[in-house]
């Protein structure tokens, strides 16, 4: 469980976020097709991210079976990479976001989403004291992505490092959803520009648990 001004939210090992009292389940990053996108320019990916990020999202989907899910941006690697999506991605889409509210909030990645791709599309989502955006500000009660955040610790002589949710009680990044996202260290500058003070949290996303670990004990 994790804290966020006021709301109790559950942060899944699979890197969602879920409000189970309103039905929620939040995901961001997607970036859907990124493999497409690096084949076109000659570095050869194998062809399977959209696939398998679609196949995770709806194993979490199904343990939630929330009434809305909303993706924080950057759902596709490109402006066009929708274009390219498979039959078969695009059948699981639809199957994903049949029967629930589904907001696609665009980002600087995916800033023009069509209508075909189904569910409504957004800049920004506020719930209750909650505001759902795709880069963070710092406001307190935001809940953002963007920056894929990553934490590296020192553990038993050897050092692992794994996507994270970051979060101070006050404001949260999420972690990137998709297969072949990067992540940045939560020690990276950006960070310290988001959260104000030095003691925020780096809930990592473990085998089968998150890890809590504070941010200044990451390296």
């Amino acid at each position: 469980m994790v804290e966020l001004a006021g709301v109790t939210l559950v942060a899944d090992v699979s890197g969602a976020l879920v409000w189970e009292e309103v039905g929620l389940l939040v995901v961001s990053d997607l970036h859907l097709e990124k493999g497409s996108s690096f084949a076109a320019r000659g570095v050869l990916l194998p062809p399977y991210d959209t696939a398998a990020t679609l196949g995770r999202l709806a194993a979490v989907v199904a343990r939630y079976n929330p009434g809305m899910v909303i993706a924080l941006g950057d759902s596709f690697h490109d402006r066009l990479a929708h274009e390219r999506l498979a039959c078969s991605d695009r059948e699981a889409i639809a199957a994903l976001q049949e029967g629930r509210d589904w907001i696609w909030i665009s980002g600087n990645h995916d800033p023009a989403l069509p209508d075909s791709l189904g569910g409504v599309v957004a800049t920004e989502v506020a719930i209750g004291p909650i505001v759902f955006r795709h880069e963070p500000t710092g406001v307190i009660g935001e809940i953002a992505g963007h920056l894929h955040p990553k934490a590296r610790v020192a553990t038993r002589g050897r050092a692992m490092e794994r996507r994270c949710f970051a979060s101070d009680g006050e404001r949260a990044v999420m972690p990137a959803f998709g297969a072949y996202a990067g992540g940045l260290s939560i020690r990276d500058l950006a960070f310290a520009k988001i959260f104000p003070q030095v003691g925020f949290m780096a809930y990592l996303l473990g085998d089968n648990r998150l890890h809590a670990i504070a941010a200044a004990r990451c390296c």
